[in-house]
């Protein structure tokens, strides 16, 4: 089934509500709308391996599931919701709130583009498994720049801290970065299942204005940091 921003419109869903294809969709269409002037800043490059899921019986090992949305082992507390994000080497602080879809049908987006919203239908930080998936802007309708062109001077090795709502912050190292045109997002990035990862999304040129807005999308992938390290 093709999901459509009228087939969203209202809904607010579980993981067994809709599959990766409609939050693609809406996280895309929501990103895209957002600017209005074409990007200066030249395609950032990619770097590093995208992060995979683990196989099933090596995700079970570490205490997840590599089950299809919709499934679930037994019930556990919900996690600690994101309170801010920091990457300490790039200047990189800004507050996270929970976004989820509109009633428009798109994802919804912090509207002050100097903050980062968590994509609250899926797998929070520090979770055991999946992506967790935060978004952000590049850039407002002003043309000044967004808390995530920040991504763009990311490298391999940067420590990345997140902030949690009444829990200890949670560390993660930069792996890989990847810009990818907006009809091809991995399926990866809203997995719910496998080895955890902090996925976080802002779009990239080229800014074609005919045709929606930005053409691609800038991914940054960090893994957790072992508590001893």
């Amino acid at each position: 089934m093709r999901f459509t921003a009228a087939s969203l419109r209202g809904v607010r869903p579980s993981a067994a509500a809709f599959g990766v294809a409609a939050v693609v969709a809406v996280v895309l269409a929501a990103l895209l709308a957002w600017s209005l002037r074409p990007a200066e800043a030249p395609v950032p490059s990619d770097f590093g391996d995208r992060p995979r899921a683990l196989e099933p019986a090596a995700a079970s090992s570490a205490g997840g599931h590599d089950g299809g949305p919709g499934e679930a082992d037994a019930p556990s507390a919900p996690a600690p919701e994101p309170t801010a994000l920091r990457i300490p080497r790039v200047s990189l602080d800004a507050q996270v709130h929970d976004v989820g879809v509109g009633k428009d049908g798109t994802a919804e987006v912090p509207g002050d583009a100097g903050r980062v919203g968590w994509y609250r239908y899926g797998p929070a930080p520090g979770t055991a498994t999946g992506s967790a998936v935060l978004i952000g802007h590049v850039d407002d309708r002003t043309g000044d720049l967004g808390a995530f062109a920040k991504l763009y001077e990311v490298r391999k090795g940067d420590d990345v801290a997140v902030a949690r709502e009444g829990a200890p912050p949670v560390r993660y190292e930069v792996t890989a970065r990847e810009v990818v045109d907006k009809d091809s997002l991995p399926d990866e990035v809203f997995r719910r299942h496998g080895r955890p990862v902090l996925t976080l999304v802002t779009c990239a040129p080229p800014y074609d204005r005919e045709h929606g807005g930005y053409q691609r999308n800038l991914l940054v992938y960090a893994v957790p940091v072992p508590e001893h390290d």
